[in-house]
């Protein structure tokens, strides 16, 4: 008779204030046999504070593969194990998908075990809209990486949630107001659950300018929100998408956007400008 196997534990994890760990949450981390974490240093300091003293291996981007092979074992030998990230919950923007996937398709339980999330916790405080968003997580490190990112997403009706690091927030922003304008609505969100928590909002390039004044603000990782399009396509505009896409799978955007100009009417300039919001460009150059 096979013997029996080990339960895989996703457990979220305070992202500032260590009281946000949940009785079950505790529990969990408590009766396991191993959890594996994204930074052991900082899992310790959590474990400390809760009185917890179960076994820890590290579990990150650099030994990912590795590691989820020989958790796999250990979850197959009947061990149950935790899954956790230096805070939040794993896998949005963190390790642990090929974990989790590795276990679902050997059959084995995967247990998720809920609480904090920064893109959550930001997104109910913003005042944007909620009904409909999209997580991104971090943004390309350089600019004409992130403005080729951007583009795509100009047209998109969902409030749109990033994270970033706010050493590169004011670049970022700038970023942003190039690409998607000054009519959005922006929020930055910091410290979250911490004590010096701040929800800062306004147009991308007024935020740029107003970290400019205050480095404080321009420490740690922060949560970006954006407004999404809130004004709908017309349908000129959605037969110069049409045209746009036929011409520039066989010709460079630029050509592709001349022409197009002449089959219906619009600026050259706006129809290049659309083919890179379309992703059309980039497709072509290799970025995609």
């Amino acid at each position: 008779m096979e013997g029996k196997r080990g339960i895989l534990y996703v457990v979220a994890t305070p992202i500032g204030n260590l009281g946000d760990l949940t009785e079950r949450a505790r529990k969990v981390l408590t009766d396991v046999d191993l959890i594996a974490a994204e930074d052991t240093r900082e899992t310790r300091h959590l474990l400390a504070h809760c009185g917890i003293n179960t076994r820890l291996i590290a579990y990150h981007d650099h030994n990912e593969s590795k590691a989820a092979a020989r958790l796999i074992e250990s979850l197959e030998s009947g061990l149950n194990l935790a899954l956790v990230s230096d805070a939040g919950t794993p896998l949005i923007s963190d390790p642990g998908y090929e974990l989790v996937a590795t276990a679902r398709a050997r059959g084995l339980a995967v247990v998720p075990i809920p609480g904090a999330n920064a893109a959550i916790c930001a997104l109910c405080a913003a005042g944007l809209p909620s009904d409909r968003f999209l997580f991104l997580g971090f943004p390309p490190r350089t600019s004409a990486q992130r403005r080729a990112w951007f583009a795509p997403l100009a047209r998109e009706q969902a409030t749109l949630i990033l994270y970033e690091s706010g050493r590169r927030a004011i670049e970022t922003l700038t970023d942003l107001a190039a690409i998607l304008g000054q009519d959005r609505r922006v929020v930055v969100a910091r410290e979250l659950t911490k004590r010096f928590e701040t929800f800062l909002s306004g147009s991308a390039d007024a935020l740029a300018q107003r970290m400019a004044t205050d480095a404080e603000q321009q420490l740690g990782e922060l949560v970006i929100l954006v407004e999404g399009n809130r004004s709908p396509q017309t349908a000129d505009e959605a037969e110069q998408g049409r045209v746009l896409r036929v011409l520039a799978a066989e010709l460079p955007l630029r050509q592709a956007a001349g022409l197009a100009a002449q089959l219906t009417g619009a600026r050259k300039n706006d129809l290049y400008r659309l083919g890179l919001e379309l992703g059309l460009g980039a497709k072509r150059s290799g970025l995609l």
